[in-house]
């Protein structure tokens, strides 16, 4: 099994929910507004034997012509088309933004991972299209609801094809998912959100921010002390300095 961050930089975030560059060399973050907090933008792209998984799909922004995910992937030496899955814990623009795209010839959009099988909760979009900006982007999301390739996750717990296992949380977001990727003797952990940072696991932290706090922070005591006795591999999307913490290696680490 083999896990690849793929970053797509650091940002402050605040009420106005605008994601701002932050240079960790340069910025300094007592000149943002008050309250402002420092998160990565942080996708995976799972290998695992012919499955190509892609875990959240960042902001949507573009760069070089085109979308910065897919600029990320190609570095990676794989094409958008070579995506299997697309894994979404929830829709806010920053975990969905590189969700679809618009075809500059026919100015109409399209699924950004045109082979792949996006696993969404049916309930998500619709609070998504319901609540609108600024934590969603609707016209980014509305063509979901015809995209052939979109599978609806429609229970609070399952599993896909007996190797994904995904559980409704309602803890960051009412309608925010889970997912446990297992495979070659290993368990893959990631919990968007609800787990976004390495700092939030080890120590108890209830997030003004979240739908239900205490649930977040009671779940996450609970995935760390089974992770540390299953062995998991934990992915931190929102992390500045740790992307993976892996129990299996005592530490951070990329699992190939």
């Amino acid at each position: 099994m083999e896990i690849i961050p793929l970053s797509e930089g650091t940002f402050t975030i605040d009420r106005s929910k605008l994601f701002v560059p932050f240079d960790l060399q340069a910025d300094d973050l007592q000149q943002r507004t008050t309250g402002s907090l420092l998160v990565e933008i942080q996708p995976f792209l799972v290998r695992l034997g012919e499955e190509v998984l892609l875990l959240d799909t960042g902001l949507g922004f573009e760069r070089d012509g085109q979308l910065q995910l897919h600029g990320n992937l190609r570095r990676q030496g794989v094409e958008p088309g070579d995506v299997t899955r697309v894994l979404l814990t929830h829709l806010h623009k920053d975990h969905a933004g590189g969700v679809s795209r618009e075809d500059r010839l026919t100015s109409r959009r399209e699924l950004s991972f045109p082979n792949a099988t996006y696993y969404i909760q049916e309930r998500e979009l619709e609070f998504a299209l319901e609540r609108g900006l600024p934590s969603f982007i609707p016209a980014e999301l509305e063509m979901l609801h015809e995209a052939s390739r979109v599978h609806w996750l429609r229970q609070d717990a399952g599993w896909i094809d007996g190797f994904i296992r995904y559980q409704l949380t309602g803890a960051h977001a009412p309608f925010h998912q889970v997912f446990w990727i297992q495979g070659e003797g290993q368990t893959i952990f990631f919990g968007g959100d609800d787990a976004p940072q390495l700092q939030q696991m080890k120590h108890r932290f209830v997030a003004k921010y979240d739908f239900d706090g205490k649930k977040a922070a009671q779940l996450r005591q609970q995935w760390w002390q089974q992770g540390e006795e299953e062995q998991w591999t934990f992915l931190f999307y929102h992390d500045v300095r740790n992307p993976l913490w892996s129990f299996r290696q005592t530490g951070p680490a990329a699992e190939k």
